[in-house]
């Protein structure tokens, strides 16, 4: 147990207020969460304002409050500090013993493509012997312990990060991956975090709605190549390195923003890692990967040229910034079975390719409908929708995607939130539309996500590829305030099973069902 005075101790926190000799035994954001001994940090942003929750926690047991409003009179010791949201994520790492310090940290950030390549990474580092753990938007992996990370969790608050970081460190682990979003780098959940590698897989167009511009979109996803620069030395050795996409819009800039040693890796000419004698077929791909002072074969489960990408980028980030054998990273990459969610193959012994993605981006859903595509001669038939308050410019984008790339499309419910339903499927179908798509012959709105799942696997010819995308590994989806147990993958067997007449899951309940609207 620390007092707030020590925690307080050496942090770069501009206060202004006197920090107590209150004994703390956590660190908490949301008052719901706080326990007797509790440090509550107040934040604000959007609609909410913790500082209004301020009595509920100490009612329930806080000793002490950090928040931005001045000269508040709480009963408990307040300090007031400038940020309180940057404040966080320094106050939970000052609590665990600022665990990060005794860990090699990677960061992975990007559009698309960043669990694939946290797994790939955290499978060459074992593949290699080292202790290694990873946070991710599917889990959490400490030793043997694995931890759910949530419903739509994108990267942890901070003192969940900091929290699974220390454990990492208690279990004896010395490396940790980390996926971490551009919201995480924007709400500085991960300011503490003092990574040693950074890795970008791509930036594309998404979260627009949050960050105003692409332009900010790419300053917050920045901000982990920007902090490498700053982070101290450790006992343990300090490899500084930037991984940088050649192929991508991005690269110009982090190129520029890190001021650390870097590598592209890509298809370019200039790339340093690239893929040399690429294979390609359903059940993997083949290649050889060139590097500085390496050239080794790599075969994988994984499908498409952007797991190519995300495989190059997981190499440049073992073998040159850790100095990984290659054959180490060779077979850390042939061991990943796949990632939950991510074309993840569903076989029930059907004539034709049932698949689920994660892809609820443009330019994600444009990477798995090209691969779908080069299943075979087949038809493509894409379900998917778009979030409710998010990135509206997305519905429209999508939905040209599928009308250009599949060959049948069901648009349908992807956490509509308190939005009309109806609304957005009319603004996707407004945009197959403009691309050549006629309702009714190559698209259709269906709002319950399970009978348009039923009615794509009941289109389905042999030969063709179903793919479900938009919900991958999520495990609930949000109407109004709700969030329902959903999972593509047992919707997809539920409709594979009733269509083959065997043995199978229930369809999930939603309540836009037939006959409960």
């Amino acid at each position: 147990m620390l007092s707030l005075a020590q925690i307080f101790e050496g942090l770069p926190i501009p206060r202004l207020s006197e920090v107590g000799q209150a004994q703390i035994t956590g660190v908490v954001a949301d008052s719901r969460q706080v326990r007797p001994g509790n440090l509550f940090v107040a934040l604000k942003g959007g609609s909410f304002d913790g500082h209004r929750y301020i009595p509920q926690a100490v009612e329930k047991g806080a000793v002490a409050v950090v928040g931005t409003e001045p000269g508040l009179q709480v009963g408990v010791p307040y300090v007031q500090v400038a940020d309180s949201r940057a404040a966080l994520a320094s106050l939970a790492a000052a609590f665990y013993g600022h665990p990060a310090q005794r860990l090699t940290m990677i960061g992975v950030t990007g559009t698309d493509g960043k669990t694939t390549t946290v797994n790939l990474i955290y499978h060459i580092l074992r593949a290699a012997g080292l202790p290694v753990g990873m946070i991710s938007t599917v889990n959490a992996v400490i030793g043997e312990q694995v931890l759910d990370t949530g419903f739509h969790v994108t990267t942890p608050d901070a003192p969940d990060v900091q929290r699974y970081l220390s454990m990492m460190a208690e279990a004896g682990l010395t490396h940790a991956v980390l996926e971490t979003t551009s919201h995480g780098w924007a709400q500085h959940r991960v300011d503490a975090c003092e990574f040693d590698i950074g890795v970008v897989t791509n930036i594309t167009h998404e979260h627009l709605d949050e960050h105003g511009s692409y332009e900010n979109y790419r300053a917050a996803k920045g901000r982990l190549f920007a902090s490498l620069a700053d982070t101290a030395a450790k006992p343990q050795g300090s490899p500084r390195l930037a991984v940088l996409n050649r192929d991508d819009a991005s690269y110009a800039y982090l190129a520029e923003v890190s001021r650390v040693r870097q590598a592209a890796y890509g298809f370019a000419e200039d790339a340093q890692v690239r893929p040399l004698e690429i294979q390609r077929s359903p059940a993997g791909l083949r290649f050889t990967a060139a590097g500085p002072g390496f050239r080794f074969p790599v075969a994988c489960s994984l499908v498409g040229d952007f797991n190519i990408s995300n495989i190059l980028a997981a190499i440049s980030a073992a073998v040159i910034g850790l100095g990984i054998d290659p054959q180490a990273a060779a077979a850390g990459i042939a061991a990943l079975p796949g990632v939950p969610g991510r074309m993840e193959n569903i076989d029930l012994g059907q004539d034709f390719t049932a698949m689920v993605d994660f892809a609820h981006t443009p330019n994600a859903l444009r990477c798995a409908l090209q691969t779908a595509r080069s299943f075979g001669a087949g038809r493509v038939i894409a379900v998917f929708g778009s979030a409710g308050l998010r990135d509206r410019l997305k519905r429209r984008m999508m939905a040209e995607t599928a009308a250009e790339l599949a060959d049948l499309s069901v648009l349908t419910a992807e956490d509509p939130r308190t939005e009309s339903l109806e609304g957005i499927l009319a603004e996707m179908a407004q945009g197959a539309e403009s691309r050549g798509g006629v309702e009714g012959q190559t698209f259709w709105r269906v709002p319950d996500r399970g009978e348009a799942i039923r009615r794509a696997v009941q289109m389905a010819r042999p030969g063709d590829v179903v793919l479900a995308c938009g919900k991958g590994h999520e495990q609930s989806m949000c109407f109004g305030s709700t969030e329902y147990l959903w999972d593509d993958r047992t919707a997809l067997r539920a409709a594979l099973a009733e269509r083959m007449g065997c043995p199978g899951p229930e369809m999930p309940y939603l309540p836009t069902r037939p006959g409960d609207v």
